[in-house]
């Protein structure tokens, strides 16, 4: 394959598991003409410099990531929505070489499908902040304090959608609570929670 980077082999050669599956995933990638980069140390692969789609892999199973996969038909029932939070992303997992080998020319006719919204330049249409759902806990500090509602508005829809994510995963409400507290200072101060 021509099109491999040698500044991507790394990630390939450390991999303790998905060996088999990684070089299964990237010919099949690569074989559809797009250019290998390693982006988020992970391989990605992309058309004219925009992202397409990308290798990556966990404990449980290894998988393509389609950077615009809510826009794709998806015929075989297969893309998965990794959280409810993730608007535009979409996997299809594996969890042995068989899985992808039995799925080479669909995994191939999404990946040209991909490639098609790309150059139609087509865009997942995002949600806004305000369509979020505000947690209960931070809601009535924002309700409060007028400096940290004022402060919390200035910040980028990026980091407020951030903090409404972190803010509502946990289960217990004094959990929330702690995490408002802990992130109060940041907001103020018109930090992102990963500044």
């Amino acid at each position: 394959m021509d099109r491999m980077n040698p500044k991507v082999n790394w990630f390939f050669d450390k991999a303790s598991a998905w060996q088999v599956e990684y070089g299964l995933l990237r010919d099949i990638v690569l074989d559809c003409g797009l250019d290998e980069e390693l982006k988020w140390g992970c391989p990605c692969y992309s058309l004219q410099k925009k992202n397409v789609v990308l290798i990556h892999g966990f404990k449980e199973y290894c998988a393509l990531l389609f950077m615009k996969g809510a826009l794709l038909k998806d015929p075989k029932g297969i893309l998965i929505q990794q959280t409810e939070n993730v608007q535009s992303a979409r996997q299809i997992r594996f969890t042995n070489a068989k899985e992808i080998t039995k799925l080479k020319t669909t995994l191939k006719a999404y990946i040209r499908e991909a490639i098609e919204v790309e150059k139609a330049g087509l865009e997942v249409k995002m949600k806004k902040t305000d369509e979020y759902k505000v947690p209960e806990e931070f809601q009535k500090k924002l309700d409060k304090d007028p400096d940290l509602k004022a402060a919390f508005k200035a910040l980028t829809p990026g980091r407020q959608r951030s903090y409404l994510f972190l803010i509502s995963q946990p289960k217990l409400a004094r959990t929330r609570e702690a995490k408002v507290e802990k992130f109060i200072p940041m907001i103020l101060d018109g930090k992102g929670p990963d500044d």
